[in-house]
Order: structure tokens, then sequence, then C-alpha cells
């Protein structure tokens, strides 16, 4: 692969001064919205980028393309969508966070650069300097104080452009935010709201009296441990700077597997499996072979998402805007995934994937209830995310399908995303794996990945 990518600067844009979006149909009095024990578990802030192409005819279409998704938001999205004008609060009674509707605002930027969207290289390689491309809020900012959804709209000279967005992962998880992104870029179109149904009621999600803890859940660490953390990606209360700002001990990389390759590692996995266990068991056993390469005693763990919707009782409402989704984990001694084949990884990651049911879930949201914990993302641990599962790559603001679209490298190696390698979501094609490791964990990584 041809490593292609530039460095942006403050003076390859001028951004305009951030503007608050607020809604025209906040309730009054003011709304405050219960939520659940999962979305507290992932306070964390998600950044994604999309690149958009124009011929060079239409070149001229997209000058007023800021102005256009503004108008999108603040007249119309922000109508069901009113709560992402909203900031997040920590009650002092309960301890919980809280969303209250206070239609603070969200916060929407306009940019302008002079470079082309050729001049920015390869777009799918990890590109820390894309950060340009993103609104963040500053430092030292306490959760009251934050926007939950920010919008950076950047036009490049050839007629291109980028959309940037930030949402708090406590207020939408992957489903649910591309809704609303695709809700937007219908608006966009011209075509007006896909649906007006988003189901912000949470408290179905709510533990039971009294709690009832089926399982240890060592997927979750406990908050109290974790109070030294005070930068932690996952924390409620932070105000030091946001880890997304530092990557300078980490590397970047992007590793891409081809249709053949993934077909060669399912069979290797003795059993059937999806694409989704035999890639997760594979990195696995890379990761560990680099992170823990002198600890081969301690256990090594993956976590990754599993959506609820269609494995809870009873279903959780149409357009539930909530995060509907839990950490499953799968945790062997680090000498077995070392040693054992790849197939010994892949049946643990079935079986963790195959033992979130109904009573897995209910004990999940008990045990934080009770312990109020957050992914246990440490010691080596990591968490895979399936971003190509997602139907960002069909966004349409008017100016056909993304050329590229994924997060903002962050300052940590804690998360692995999936994205597709073609240039629209195809579970039967490749899949890029988007990793950070510290340089000489990412070398050892790098002899390993590819070991097929």
């Amino acid at each position: 692969m041809v490593y292609n990518t530039i460095s942006l600067s403050d003076k390859d844009l001028v951004k305009e001064e951030p503007v608050f979006l607020s809604s025209s149909s906040n309730p009054t009095p003011i709304e405050t919205i219960y939520l659940s024990n999962i979305d507290q578990a992932v306070t964390f802030p998600v950044e994604t980028v999309f690149f958009f192409e124009v011929s060079p005819d239409k070149t001229p279409s997209t000058l007023n393309i800021s102005e256009m998704v503004k108008k999108a938001v603040e007249e119309v999205l922000l109508v069901p969508y009113y709560f992402m004008a909203g900031r997040l609060k920590l009650n002092d009674e309960t301890k919980r966070l809280e969303l209250l509707c206070n239609n603070a605002g969200v916060m929407f930027v306009s940019a302008t650069s002079r470079l082309t969207l050729k001049d920015l290289g390869n777009l799918s390689l990890p590109n820390p300097t894309f950060n340009h491309l993103i609104y963040r809020q500053g430092l030292y900012k306490s959760l009251d104080e934050t926007a939950i959804f920010t919008i950076q709209v950047t036009r490049f000279e050839c007629g291109g452009f980028s959309l940037a967005f930030m949402t708090n992962h406590a207020i939408l998880d992957g489903k649910s935010a591309s809704e609303m992104f695709h809700n937007l870029a219908s608006l966009c179109r011209g075509e007006g709201l896909i649906s007006n149904v988003v189901n912000n009621d949470r408290t179905c999600l709510r533990a039971r009296t009294p709690p009832q803890i089926d399982y240890p859940h060592n997927e979750y660490i406990k908050l109290v441990k974790t109070s030294y953390l005070a930068s932690s990606f996952t924390s409620q209360n932070r105000t030091s700077p946001s880890p997304l700002i530092f990557s300078e001990n980490y590397v970047h990389k992007l590793f891409s597997f081809t249709s053949q390759m993934i077909i060669s590692l399912k069979e290797k996995a003795m059993v059937k499996c999806s694409t989704f266990e035999v890639i997760v068991a594979h990195l696995w056993r890379a990761r560990t072979k680099a992170v823990f390469e002198n600890k081969q005693s301690e256990d090594s763990t993956a976590l990754f998402a599993v959506d609820i919707r269609s494995k809870i009782s009873p279903p959780l409402p149409e357009g539930f805007a909530g995060n509907a989704v839990i950490t499953a984990f799968a945790t062997a001694k680090a000498r077995d995934l070392i040693y054992k084949p790849v197939s010994f990884g892949v049946k643990k990651v079935k079986e963790a994937r195959e033992g979130v049911t109904d009573v897995y879930i209910k004990s999940v949201i008990d045990w934080l209830e009770v312990y109020k914990g957050i992914p246990a993302t440490c010691n080596g641990n990591f968490y895979v995310s399936a971003w190509w599962k997602l139907p960002f790559g069909e966004l349409d603001f008017g100016f056909g399908k993304p050329i590229h679209g994924g997060p903002i490298v962050s300052g940590n190696d804690e998360f692995v995303l999936l994205l597709s390698n073609g240039k629209h979501c195809d579970i039967n094609g490749g899949i890029d794996v988007w990793m950070g490791l510290e340089k000489q964990k990412m070398e050892r990584f790098m002899s390993y990945i590819f070991e097929i």
C-alpha cells in the first residue's frame, strides 16, 4: 500500500466564527431526559468526517453548501432532534448524567480551504491533521459547558467539500447517529425527513428493583476504581483536555484485508463463522502477540459492541434514539492466543456473541446500576467497532455518495475500527482495519497481522 497523506495546518483553512443553532420546537418548560445505564457508560465524543467530490462543471453548485446544511439543521432537523441542542448535566442528588434540553445549541462552523481534495492524498489513511476539519470546543471544558453535537462544513478549492460531525456517544449510538445523518442528507437533497419517529424515551432500559446481577461482567470496570483516570476516554467528570487531542505517542495504521484473505481466514477457523468473528479473532491474536509479548500468563481480552434491539424483550420501540448496544467480550490467556491457531479465538468470539441474551442484557443494566462501570479498555484490552455495518457510505447530500467517510484519528490505542475498503459498504468485500498502537508495539503488530 502506498502511504500518501499530507499534513493540514491552520494556514490551509479559513474558519468563520462558530454559531449556535437552536431548535424552534424545544419543549417548555425545559425537559430533562433520563439517560440509561448503557448511555452513562459511553460519555465520549465520536468524530466523523465525510468527503464529497463534485465534477468540474458542478463546482459552482457547492458555493452555498454551508448555508444549505445550516438551514436544514436549524429549520427542520432540530424539530424532531431538538434534544441535540441540549447539554449533559450531572444530577448532584442521583449522581447520574441527564440530558438537559435547554436549547443551548448545536455548534456550527463554516470553513473554506485553498486546497483541493486531491491535495489531501489518500483520504482513507489515518491522518491526525484532519482534526482541522472538525470543530473541537477547546480544552478544559466540563460536560455541561460542551455541545453534544457540532458540525463543520469545509468547502475546498475544487468545489468538493467535507462534512465533519461530533456527537456524544451517550446521546446516540452508531445506528441512531447514522439515522440522524441520513435525515439531514435527505433534507439537503430537498426530499424532507425520512422519518419523524425519534423515540428518545430511554426508561425502557431502566434497571430492575432490586437489581439482579447474574454474571460477573468483567467487560466493565467499576468506576470507583477508575477515579484516577481524570482524562479517561469515558470519564463522566472530565475537565482535563480531551484524549482526542493527544496522538503523538501512537502510530495509526490502516491494514487492508481483501475478500480472498478473509476467505482464507474462514477456512482456518474450522467452524462456520462471520467475517466479523474471524477478523476480530485474527486481530486479537496478532495484537496479543504484539502487546503481551512479555506477559503471556496474563489475560488478553477483546471487547466489541452487540446491538440489543432485537435481543431484548420486549423489543425496543421503533426509532429508539439511545444506546442500544452493550459490550460483549472474549478473554483468554495470552499464551493460548499466541500458540493456538486462529480457530481458538474464533470459538471464543462466537461464544461471546451468542452469550448476549435477554437475561444477559438485563444483568448488564443492573450491574451498571450498582457499580457505575465503563468498558474495560485497559491493561492491553481493546474495543472493536464494526463501522462497515453502518450505512455511512450511502450518505448523499445532493452531490452523490462520499468518496470516503470515517473517524478522525484520536490519541488512544483502545479502539480498533473495521471499515469497508470498497467505495461503499459491502459485507462481501474487503475490510480495512484502522488502529493505533505505541510505536514499538505497532512494529511488532505489523510483523504478525498478515500471517494468514
